[in-house]
């Protein structure tokens, strides 16, 4: 290679370098800014409850004076650690998981104990250095777990679309796990959806189970760790004509919601989301306020059953929960 080209490429790392001197002496002077700010980690951005609860989230912030900062981890527990290490590398001042365990946040929690952030779960649960908690996914999953094995009367088949990289989807199944082993005579088929992919899935997993599952063959059900797995689901059952399947969720989206109302899914567990966001973000202002003397805790907010039997009454209570 001749002078000329090195010549060349000596400029241009010198340019890289003064870039990156200029864009490290940013990032320090945004650290050094008095702005409280509130790093967010999502499972997915693309879901609407944590979408809702971003919203909520970010209006309580706003109302303090906070900035927010939102990262989609994209259903990976390596993403959500290297979020949480990049936002304390930002100096930001308190950082809320979506949905993550906090047994998959080792590395995540220690960059934000170092750095002296304050930390909360939405799903996520207790643990380490987690001051707050809200959206256990087991308060919502009982009354729609209960519901539907009521519903079956204790026998049938139940394709259970599940997720166990996220700690609501876990206790979730717990839940169905625990009050289906008190009915032998109900068998259930568990499939494991993706994040991204969930709604795809739940609707594969359908076709497949439905094949085997003739119509009124016996009493079927579709239970979905969330939502949209189970409205995947729905979307199968409408190509095929199989009105003979309930079908179960939580959540309460949009969607969900329009689905009891339209007759194609038995029963949703409504969540406040936007509350959620709303209180963990006060709770957190609580908690830094207090310091040491603060006290971890759960600060969960009441879940609705939304069904044939209650959907009327619930749409006047909430006239938006079905976007319309």
């Amino acid at each position: 290679m001749n002078k000329r080209f090195w010549r060349q490429a000596a400029a241009i790392i010198v340019v890289l370098m003064v870039a990156g001197v200029a864009s490290f002496a940013n990032g320090s002077a945004d650290m050094a800014d008095d702005t409280f700010t509130l790093g967010m980690v999502s499972i997915t951005v693309n879901d609407s409850s944590n979408a809702r609860f971003i919203n909520g989230a970010t209006a309580a912030a706003e109302e303090l004076g906070w900035e927010t900062i939102v990262i989609d981890a994209h259903g990976s527990a390596d993403e959500a650690n290297a979020a949480f290490q990049n936002l304390a590398l930002r100096g930001v001042d308190a950082i809320i998981d979506l949905v993550f365990p906090v047994s998959s946040l080792g590395a995540g929690l220690k960059a934000a104990e170092e750095a002296g952030i304050v930390v909360g779960t939405w799903g996520g649960g207790l643990g380490g250095i987690v001051a707050a908690t809200n959206g256990t996914g087991g308060i919502q999953a009982k009354p729609i777990v209960e519901q539907m094995v009521a519903d079956m009367g204790g026998k049938g088949s139940i394709l259970a679309l599940t997720y166990h990289a996220g700690q609501v989807a876990r206790e979730r199944e717990q839940v169905l796990d625990d009050i289906v082993s008190q009915y032998p005579d109900i068998t259930v088929t568990r499939n494991e959806v993706r994040i991204p992919g969930y709604i795809q899935d739940g609707a594969e997993f359908a076709s497949a189970w439905l094949a085997a599952h003739p119509k009124n063959s016996e009493p079927l059900a579709i239970w979905g760790s969330w939502d949209d797995p189970a409205l995947g689901a729905i979307s199968t059952m409408k190509q095929q004509d199989r009105d003979d399947v309930l079908v179960y969720g939580q959540n309460g989206n949009i969607d969900a919601i329009v689905a009891v109302k339209d007759g194609w899914m038995t029963a949703t567990a409504w969540a406040p989301v936007e509350e959620e966001g709303r209180v963990m973000v006060e709770t957190l202002a609580d908690a830094i306020e207090a310091g040491d003397s603060w006290t971890p805790k759960a600060v969960e907010v009441p879940v609705v059953v939304v069904n044939a039997q209650t959907i009327d009454a619930f749409l006047e209570e909430n006239p938006d929960a079905d976007g319309e």
